[in-house]
């Protein structure tokens, strides 16, 4: 018999690492990114092209490597940090060159510039799949600039399978704005397809946080800073009062490396314990410094996860760590004298006007759809009610205690507005028809409506807007911004009216026309980019997923008291709908219930 078992090529070997470390055009940044701070620089500028698939440049200035090490960098296995097994339990450092380069050497065409304080020439290396192309001298200044193109270009399968610019460019800037927080003294910045987006001046933490998360975040943060004989506790919480509704505002570093803890998350959240709701989440920046023979920084391979051997005692120190920074510092002004001037927020923005007499043009759209679509729900309630319903059968379900819709009497909807509907816990609406009564989650039904509306109006149909009597201000990261500026058009499109104003900044004049009265016009727009944001990852278009994300941000909530007249328009506005039996993310707007199925019950 034939031997089965043979040793892998080191190209295909190398390629089946880079499936380990290299996820996507992120984990190049990440490791490129770290191996400069190694390198001991003090500037590193990042260039993006197509979200990392087209070109990923890392430029550093730090000590660079000689001809043998920048070789020996792209060798299988080759480190600058462990000469012995005992090593692997005292690492500080994140790998000056080496261990993944390797990796991305294998799928990627690698062009790689570096030059040392000793020697007078730089070394220019090509490769391309592991295959070294080429090495010359050049002129360089000393430092290192690698340069990665075509991602995956030798793994098909690989690149098919990366998501969509936006969401590897989202991932790409959390991976840079992760590193930048953990070094606050080396300068960073970051260009995607010839825009700057980041230019992060050297400075303290509190500049940096500031430089990434806007000047509004600077008097809401709460300086920690605790020392035990197991860690030294350091960074910022916020206050209680800017709680959002992701988790997306957290970063956690365990000697400048960032980490992802639900642990210690939670001994954060605990501390947070009756300030804020139990579905919001606070921001913090939290940096712990441990001895490094007491925990494992190779649990993971990306060495996003790590193990603790007191895990519940510094769980504890971190709890009470931030409980003591909230109430020392919560209910009293703080003062800040190591802020840069420059980055302390001048002017304040008007308030918002949050009254709203001008009449609903969403009421008066879906009355009217209501009246146009009447006839095609001729049939409503007329059959045995069916277990699954797609939005084919829209023409036909939707009809049941009427035998036509001439006689109004029988007709579902008219009979909605001659018995009232009522209102049950402040979540559902009793609707009562012919033959029975309809169940309808307001706030699911809301959303449908809300959807439907907004789709159409992306789509180039009309949307009113409702002017605000003060122009208000909102400011969000580079990031954030950028995205928000290549979406403007269809956010305008649904009824906002929002210009730029000055650089991440955008000043809102409008909202679309029927949002609740009091809605705060930059709370609204951060919910919804907030929104799009968490669905990026569930692969929507572009358009379905802005308009799911505003009608999720603005529809009426459960828990909301409703008058009758609210009720009845959101009835109608519901049976306007082209698909009115489920919301946007896929949850029943209404369950049935016939007079037949109540009378078997009280047998």
């Amino acid at each position: 018999m034939a031997d089965i078992i043979q040793l892998l090529p080191d190209n295909i070997a190398n390629q089946i690492a880079a499936g380990e470390v290299i996820q996507r055009p992120a984990s190049v940044v990440k490791e490129l990114m770290e191996n400069s701070i190694d390198a001991d620089c003090s500037e590193i500028k990042l260039i993006i092209k197509d979200s990392g698939k087209t070109l990923i440049q890392v430029i550093d200035d730090g000590k660079g490597m000689s001809v043998t090490d920048a070789r020996m960098c792209f060798e299988r296995h080759a480190t600058s940090k462990i000469r012995s097994s005992e090593d692997l339990f005292t690492i500080r450092t994140k790998g000056f060159r080496g261990e993944a380069l390797a990796s991305i050497a294998a799928i990627a065409h690698v062009e790689l510039i570096t030059r040392n304080a000793e020697s007078d020439l730089a070394i220019r290396m090509l490769i391309e799949g592991s295959a070294f192309k080429k090495q010359e001298f050049v002129q360089a200044p000393v430092g290192t600039n690698f340069s990665v193109r075509n991602l995956f270009f030798n793994v098909p399968a690989r690149r098919k399978f990366l998501k969509s610019d936006p969401v590897e460019i989202r991932h790409i800037m959390e991976e840079f704005m992760r590193i930048a927080l953990a070094h606050p003294d080396v300068f960073f910045s970051l260009n995607h397809n010839g825009n700057e987006v980041y230019h992060l001046p050297k400075g303290n933490l509190r500049q940096r946080i500031i430089s990434l998360f806007g000047k509004n975040i600077n008097d809401k943060l709460l300086p920690i800073e605790e020392v035990t004989d197991n860690v030294r506790i350091a960074g910022f919480v916020t206050k209680a009062e800017i709680a959002k509704k992701n988790s997306g505002e957290q970063y956690l570093f365990v000697n400048q490396r960032f980490i992802k803890s639900n642990y210690l998350s939670h001994a954060v959240r605990m501390a947070y314990d009756q300030l804020i709701q139990k579905d919001q989440f606070p921001t913090w920046f939290l940096f712990l410094e441990v001895d490094p023979a007491t925990i494992d920084v190779n649990v993971h391979p990306t060495k996003t996860e790590i193990k603790f051997d007191e895990e519940r005692l510094i769980y504890n120190y971190t709890r009470v760590a931030v409980k003591h920074a909230l109430g020392k510092y919560i209910m009293s002004p703080t003062l800040d004298f190591e802020t840069d001037a420059n980055f302390v927020q001048t002017h304040s923005s008007p308030p918002a006007n949050g009254s709203g007499n001008e009449k609903s043009s969403y009421h008066q759209s879906a009355h009217h759809l209501e009246k146009e679509n009447l006839r095609a729900w001729e049939n409503i309630y007329s059959g045995k009610v069916g277990s699954a319903i797609g939005s084919n059968d829209a023409m036909t379900y939707v009809s049941t205690m009427q035998g036509s819709l001439h006689d109004e009497d029988t007709a579902p909807l008219a009979s909605s507005r001659s018995k009232e509907p009522h209102q049950i816990h402040n979540i559902y609406i009793v609707c009562h028809v012919k033959n029975g009564f309809l169940l309808i989650d307001q706030q699911n039904a809301h959303e449908r409506i809300l959807y439907e509306g907004f789709l159409k109006a992306i789509a180039g149909g009309p949307r009113a807007v409702q002017k605000e009597l003060f122009a208000e201000t909102v400011e969000f990261n580079a990031s954030t911004a950028t995205m928000i500026n290549q979406l403007l058009p269809k956010i305008n499109n649904m009824g906002f009216e929002i210009g730029e104003f000055g650089k991440n900044t955008f000043v809102i004049h409008g909202l679309p026309a029927g949002m609740e009265p009091g809605t705060n016009p930059s709370i609204l727009l951060e919910q919804l980019v907030s929104q799009y944001k968490d669905n990026l990852e569930l692969q929507l278009g572009i358009d379905e997923n802005l308009a799911r994300s505003l009608a999720v941000s603005s529809c009426i909530k459960r828990g909301r008291s409703m008058n009758v007249e609210e009720m009845k328009q959101i009835i109608d506005g519901l049976f306007a709908c082209e698909t009115p039996f489920h919301s946007p993310s896929g949850h029943k707007c209404f369950i049935d219930y016939q007079i037949e199925e109540l009378k078997k019950k009280f047998i």
